[in-house]
């Protein structure tokens, strides 16, 4: 098999359509790098990649196409107090491959750049055992996709609702969905998947990692698994693992299909990426690919001994994007996300590591400013996980324009105002789109991503359920997940038969899906919430790749109802514009004898004073559809109907009188959380009538007069 120059750029392997393939890979300090390809026998065949053009290693194979495995080995200096760790007995992983075959078997080889002798020290010693028989391999692919006119939704931002959800988790037990295809994402791209999505409402997916991932040695040793897949190893390949058509480059095509598949239902899909570390870990991690290619190039090494890694993440690494081929890799990642997978938006893992440009985090580094400045990226939707484990890495509300945050303030807040221990002046602040946070900067109420749960913590039903983690079956003694001091158990820990305590937590959970849904922002619901999931008080479930963590989908009676009231709840989001806004609320009347755009008062139905904001646990929120300065594509003005918030996070009922008949004079009762069988929906009170709230419930009213 012969091997010619080729060409530097598309870094990666890039099949040419008919005659061959041409490989290239970055390494700044390598001494000269292998291309390994491997026959469908597991037979190697190592081909010196013969030219090098700034750092970047190339060449051009004859008679290799789609469906051939590669990998490769690179020589250079073993030197790790210098940061070199290069080592070609280790089978390494093209940074840029499409696809992934296979998973690591630490049974077969040693992975690690070392014999482990249990010491701190064994990193120093240079291991000869060739790992090839342990290593996946990367996979040349066939990028070719009909897309038979399928394209991107585009839902503006002020109409978006985001559903968090994990490919595997969702379909694995799916009613309707073919046992082979459960757990893929053929499974999510069904009619029996895209049809339930459909009809819940929601305008966005937000997929936990499906770039390629790697397992945990120490997990695999107790029978783990990663299954949140926050160990990216491949950043421009699907994971193999969530594939039902195979993976010698189906998993690709399979990928496409489950995009366009959504597309065509309306519904986005957002990809939760992980670029700030890597699956290699600390200085006694895995060799796998990055380690390996050119480690002191790939990673953020501690200055004064660069053998040892800065951690920002808490993984044991932390990716070095100050490093312009590093940077390249990234952006070269997600444009191909964007552009070949028609993907409509990133939420970036731990965001606040890649804005640093040395050690502190700086809003204008090199990553954000490339971003703003790119025709494709700057298009799609971009969302910040605002922090880091880092110092001064908790950085919510100071992320540039274009970007989404997470709001963790609207997490804790909310949740704080219905424990009853709030500061209610927070949690008005959070519900009206948290100006305090992103009006200064240029940025709209849609900027706040609101959520009260997600992937990483309790489920809904967990949160009403436990306040303390039940983490055993992790394997670390319940030392992971964090301790979550914001959940409330509504007076018994954990499972229980008391009706009354039932009755509370399920009206809890109604109280936290509507103070979620209808706040202004960019509401977030975790999978599985709208119908009170449990994971058994697990609040940490990233090993569980078991009935811990997969949607439960046989649901007894009142989780139908929890589910049919999410649903009221996204119809009337979306039917009235006012839970829509693109503007900030202010409290104040565009002219003289308006109504303010939003106005708060007391249970006695008076505004609410100073005082007020800090000795209470009931107000009212009012919405004015009247003054929503919107109009539509072809000019029209787009009114929307005036709404009443009423709220009562006391342990005590209560009766609120309605407003001034200024603000209505008849109203009508859209949902009601103390009303489980809504039997109050459709009934009428007028001004200066009572309104009786149950303990810690929301009644919503709409006015009809």
């Amino acid at each position: 098999m012969e091997i010619w120059p080729g060409q530097p750029f598309p870094i990666g392997a890039t099949w040419d359509g008919a005659d061959g393939t041409n490989f290239s890979v970055f390494s700044e300090n390598a001494e000269f790098v292998e291309l390994c390809l491997f026959d469908d026998f597991g037979v190697e065949t190592r081909l010196t990649l013969p030219e090098r053009h700034a750092y970047v290693w190339h060449g051009y194979v004859p008679g290799v196409g789609p469906g051939h495995r590669y990998g490769f080995r690179v020589s250079g200096p073993y030197d790790p107090p210098r940061g070199h760790r290069f080592n070609p007995t280790k089978l390494l992983i093209d940074p840029y491959a499409r696809a992934i075959d296979g998973h690591i078997d630490h049974t077969q080889a040693n992975v690690l750049p070392y014999v482990p002798s249990g010491t701190a020290d064994d990193d120093l010693e240079f291991d000869d055992e060739d790992d090839a028989d342990a290593m996946p391999r990367s996979v040349v692919v066939d990028t070719r996709f009909d897309w038979e006119g399928s394209t991107k939704p585009r839902h503006p931002w002020h109409d978006t609702l985001i559903y968090e959800m994990h490919v595997k988790g969702f379909t694995k037990q799916f009613p309707g969905i073919p046992e082979h295809l459960q757990g893929t994402y053929a499974g999510l791209a069904s009619d029996e998947a895209v049809g339930y999505l459909r009809d819940l409402g929601v305008t966005a997916v937000e997929l936990l990692p499906v770039h390629h991932f790697a397992d945990e040695a120490h997990l695999v040793d107790i029978g783990l698994t990663n299954y949140w897949g926050y160990s990216s190893i491949g950043f421009l390949a699907p994971h193999s693992g969530f594939a039902a058509t195979g993976t010698r480059g189906e998993q690709v095509r399979e990928f496409k299909g489950m995009v366009k598949a959504l597309h065509n239902a309306g519904i986005e899909v957002i990809l939760d990426v992980v670029y700030n570390h890597t699956a290699e870990g600390n200085h006694l991690g895995p060799m796998l690919s990055f380690r390996g290619i050119d480690n002191a190039s790939y990673y953020r090494l501690t200055p004064d001994n660069q053998r040892f890694y800065m951690d920002f993440t808490g993984t044991g690494n932390s990716l070095n994007p100050v490093h312009p081929s590093v940077l390249r890799l990234i952006m070269d990642s997600l444009r191909y996300w964007a552009t070949e997978f028609q993907i409509d938006g990133f939420r970036f893992d731990l965001a606040s590591a890649l804005a640093r440009e040395f050690y502190d985090v700086d809003r204008l580094s090199s990553f954000f400013d490339i971003i703003h400045q790119d025709p494709v990226l700057s298009q799609v939707k971009l969302i910040a996980e605002p922090w880091d484990v880092g110092p001064g890495g908790y950085q919510v509300g100071n992320f540039p324009v274009l970007w989404a945050e997470w709001n963790g303030l609207y997490r804790d807040e909310v949740r704080d105002f219905w424990r009853g221990h709030g500061h209610v002046g927070g949690f008005a602040a959070r519900l009206s789109g948290s100006s305090d946070l992103y009006k200064d900067d240029g940025r709209a109420p849609f900027s706040s991503v609101n959520f009260v749960t997600a992937h990483d913590g309790f489920t809904l039903n967990d949160l009403v359920s436990y306040d303390v983690k039940h983490n055993e079956a992790n394997g670390e003694h319940g030392r992971d997940g964090t301790t979550d001091n914001r959940s409330w158990n509504c007076g018994v820990e954990g499972p229980t038969d008391d009706p009354e305590i039932l009755a509370l937590r399920r009206r809890q959970q109604l109280n936290f899906l509507t103070t979620l849904i209808l706040a202004v922002g960019t509401p977030m619901l975790t999978a599985g919430d709208e119908f009170g999931r449990t994971q058994g008080g697990n609040n940490n479930a990233y090993c569980q790749d078991n009935e811990v963590s997969w949607l439960q989908w046989e649901h007894e009676p009142w989780q139908q109802r929890q589910l049919e009231f999410t649903k009221k709840l996204i119809a009337l989001r979306k039917k009235h514009r006012v839970f829509r806004r693109r503007d900030f609320l202010t409290g104040e009347a565009p002219r003289t004898g308006a109504l303010p755009d939003v106005w708060w008062f007391r249970p006695d139905g008076r505004r609410m004073t100073a005082n007020d904001w800090d000795h209470t646990v009931a107000l009212g929120m009012f919405l004015n559809g009247e003054e929503i300065h919107h109009r539509g594509e072809r000019g029209e003005r787009l009114m929307s109907d005036s709404f009443i918030i009423l709220m009562n996070a006391g342990s005590d009922d209560i009766g609120f009188t309605m407003p001034a008949r200024r603000y209505g004079r008849r109203w009508l009762v859209e949902l009601s959380t103390g009303d489980p069988e809504n039997g109050l929906t459709h009934s009428t009170v007028s001004t200066g009538e009572h309104v009786a709230l149950v303990s810690r419930s929301v009644v919503v009213l709409r006015r009809d007069l």
